[in-house]
């Protein structure tokens, strides 16, 4: 799996570095999602991913295979 983002539909809320600080972090100058870890590194980080696509209000993540 990979993380997909979408910065033009990142409302900037953060949820996703909450969910996942490891793989996450938010842009300093637009505060957008930066994917930090495009493919989780093992299923427990990809539990976190899957949480923050599910979190994200702007449903800016995605996973593709």
């Amino acid at each position: 799996m990979r993380i997909v983002a979408d910065v033009q539909q990142c409302v900037g809320s953060g949820q996703c570095v909450l969910a996942a600080p490891e793989t996450f972090d938010q842009n300093d100058s637009d505060g957008t999602v930066d994917v930090l870890r495009p493919v989780p590194g093992s299923d427990e980080e990809l539990a976190r991913a899957k949480e923050a696509v599910g979190l994200c209000p702007g449903r800016a993540l995605s996973l593709a295979d």
